[in-house]
């Protein structure tokens, strides 16, 4: 019994961490469905995905409008819907000068709900041009959160044009774990998605260094996919699975925190009913 003890206690532990894996439900705060996807993935099969993978909701948006809008009308219950800046792929490059997009803005914001402006791309002192300066305004009128691909330098001029934004910062900045914990104590309205990031859960174990962080802000996390091209989308299921194993290496309350927890919390006001 000495022997058999210790084994079918660590085969006991390895059989719950698969079942915590494997039930535990997924916000994804990363999603496009952009024009490009449009014709190879209709949008009743992007849904499918989206439910095959265990995602509970998503927080989606397109290059343009259109692809989250055949989402949302979908699957309402899981689609939340994101305005991006872009009528276009390529305005990724050039929105921060194109005027047109203000009114492209205000027009959907208008006629539409939405519960974030993004992901959009801000880097610098770009963040003070006319363009972006009208977003982040419209932003603050409508009571939405920021989805911004941005250096620290865009991220800190976006708050001192609203202290009280909420942003949602894509990738984490792409930033070191010191950087990352450094903003999220300067900025209580800044949350961070893992999208398209790896370091933090390789193997299925997560590092010392990123344990400490997510451990010490466990309400600022979330996970995402980036379905930045149409072929991530078949990524979707495989990446959820992934998640759900670094997330089965941290305590079971941190994991659902940031497996879906999080951004229930962030968007709380804007969330329809859950289907059954």
């Amino acid at each position: 019994m000495r022997v058999v003890k210790p084994i079918l206690v660590l085969l006991l532990s390895l059989a719950g961490s698969c079942t915590v894996a494997a039930e535990l439900p997924i916000f994804d705060a990363h999603v496009h469905y952009s024009h490009d996807a449009w014709a190879n993935l209709p949008p009743q099969d992007a849904i499918a995905i989206l439910r095959r993978a265990g995602i509970v909701r998503a927080l989606v948006s397109s290059s343009g409008d259109e692809g989250t809008q055949r989402l949302v009308a979908l699957a309402p219950d899981l689609v939340l819907p994101s305005l991006r800046p872009y009528r276009k792929r390529s305005d990724i490059a050039t929105w921060v000068n194109d005027e047109s997009v203000v009114t492209f803005l205000e027009d959907r914001l208008a006629r539409g709900r939405y519960v974030a402006v993004g992901e959009f791309h801000l880097y610098g002192a770009d963040a003070e041009l006319p363009v972006p300066r009208r977003m982040v305004a419209l932003a603050r009128q409508h009571d939405l959160v920021l989805h911004a691909h941005s250096d620290t330098d865009a991220i800190e001029r976006l708050f001192k044009q609203n202290p009280a934004a909420r942003i949602l910062w894509a990738h984490s900045g792409f930033d070191s774990p010191d950087t990352i914990r450094a903003m999220l104590a300067k900025h209580r309205n800044l949350w961070c998605d893992l999208a398209f990031r790896s370091e933090q859960g390789s193997g299925g174990k997560v590092p010392a260094e990123w344990r400490a962080l997510l451990t010490d802000f466990p309400d600022r996390f979330m996970v995402g996919t980036d379905t930045y091209t149409p072929e991530r989308w078949h990524y979707i299921v495989e990446h959820a699975a992934w998640s759900r194993a670094w997330l089965a290496d941290l305590p079971r309350p941190l994991a659902e925190r940031i497996a879906w927890r999080n951004a229930d919390a962030l968007f709380a006001n804007s969330l329809p009913a859950k289907s059954q």
